[in-house]
């Protein structure tokens, strides 16, 4: 990497830490948290709360991306971390259920993950991209394995109240990094005011951007479902809350650690494709061991749930690493914010939909039917993925 390709990576992906931590503070308590709001006792309408950020989310990801393509990158990003803010203080002062949904709902509305992958794109080369994207992700990673482990802390000491409130003042940082942080956004970026809906249905078309935008919804409605049942489990298995990161957080860093050791080595070696079916097919076999789990006379064990937890965020990392950096490889130059508003426009809708759609499962057909669910959308992916062809060189 280049030194300015060093500097967008660690400031991009520190901007993602901020906002991800702030999001992911709540995951390990949001289902025990929120019941305790008047209008909580519906799992239901907890799964609504919690996934409405991704329904919101997905109605702005494509204006974003193609407002950064046509006003420039940071103006955007910064415009959509003010709406984070805004909806996390919200969500801190909310009385009840109604309004933390709605909380929820204007954090969403900063929609900034395609303005800030095509600032990213923008500045790396097609050869280095995949490690930018990877720094990205293990920033993500490693916040989700740090919020495992504060989320039920902060959660017994300040609340979910408390958590909201540290998530606008991390996303007051995160602008500031942008403003003073982040190097100066190219020429190409900047210029790209003739950017019009037209790069947009070039994109539609796209058949490798369509079968990526089919994957990343698949990737986070199962990781948000999943966390619908996972902490009950972890309960049941004799781990009270404020001690699940004493699962959460080895899984996460060893899968870290597994991750590094080979997706980047097999893509020099031309075998991304091979390490991103692999990874679909972690994800489903994981599902498919819940399931089991589940469906026996006993509750599963500790061992067992850290093991496919272990298994899960290899499959997950990688993935999170691999897909933003191959989409924004084989999206048209001109339309990258556009391609990228596609993308995290599905992945938000995935967000949506593991958390309504999940929390529906939950409360309708128990964790089996849950798990069940979300193995066949991983089996379907993976059988949708199978003739992919990972680009090898320039746009892809």
């Amino acid at each position: 990497m280049t030194r300015t390709e060093r500097r967008a990576s660690g400031a991009l992906a520190s901007l993602f830490a901020l906002r991800m931590l702030g999001l992911f503070l709540v995951l390990p308590v949001f289902a025990l948290e929120a019941a305790r709001y008047p209008g909580g006792d519906d799992p239901a309408r907890v799964g609504l709360a919690m996934g409405i950020y991704g329904l919101t989310q997905a109605f702005l990801q494509i204006p974003f991306g193609l407002a950064s393509d046509r006003f420039g990158r940071k103006p955007v990003i910064v415009a959509g971390l003010a709406l984070f803010a805004l909806g996390s203080a919200l969500a801190a002062w909310a009385p009840d259920l109604t309004w933390l949904t709605l909380g929820r709902a204007l954090q969403g509305a900063g929609a900034i993950s395609a303005a800030v992958t095509a600032f990213l794109a923008d500045v790396t080369r097609d050869s280095v991209r995949t490690k930018a994207m990877a720094m990205v992700g293990a920033s993500i990673a490693l916040m989700f394995a740090l919020s495992l482990l504060l989320g039920p802390l902060l959660g017994a000491w300040i609340g979910l109240s408390g958590i909201f409130a540290l998530t606008c003042v991390l996303a007051l940082a995160g602008m500031a990094l942008v403003v003073w942080g982040a190097p100066a956004e190219p020429v190409r970026a900047r210029a790209a005011g003739t950017v019009r809906w037209g790069g947009l249905s070039e994109v539609l078309r796209h058949v490798g951007l369509l079968r990526l935008n089919l994957g990343v919804f698949v990737l986070h409605a199962v990781q948000l479902a999943m966390w619908m049942a996972v902490p009950a489990l972890l309960v049941q298995a004799g781990l009270p809350k404020i001690g699940h990161w004493q699962v959460y957080l080895p899984a996460v860093v060893a899968s870290l650690l597994v991750m590094g050791g080979v997706l980047f080595p097999m893509e020099r070696r031309g075998r991304l494709r091979a390490v991103f079916l692999a990874a679909i097919g972690l994800i489903a076999l994981v599902q498919l061991g819940l399931l089991w789990a589940v469906s026996g006379s006993a509750a599963p064990g500790l061992w067992l749930l850290g093991g496919l937890l272990f298994v899960f965020f290899i499959g997950f990392n990688t993935l999170e690493a691999s897909q933003p950096s191959l989409a924004s490889r084989l999206a048209p130059a001109h339309a990258r914010g556009a391609a990228l508003g596609v993308y995290n426009t599905l992945q938000s809708l995935g967000f949506f939909a593991g958390g309504a759609v999940g929390g529906w499962l939950f409360k309708v057909h128990g964790a089996a039917g849950l798990f069940t669910v979300c193995a066949a959308a991983s089996l379907v992916w993976l059988a949708l993925a199978w003739p992919m062809r990972a680009p090898t060189g320039g746009r892809g």
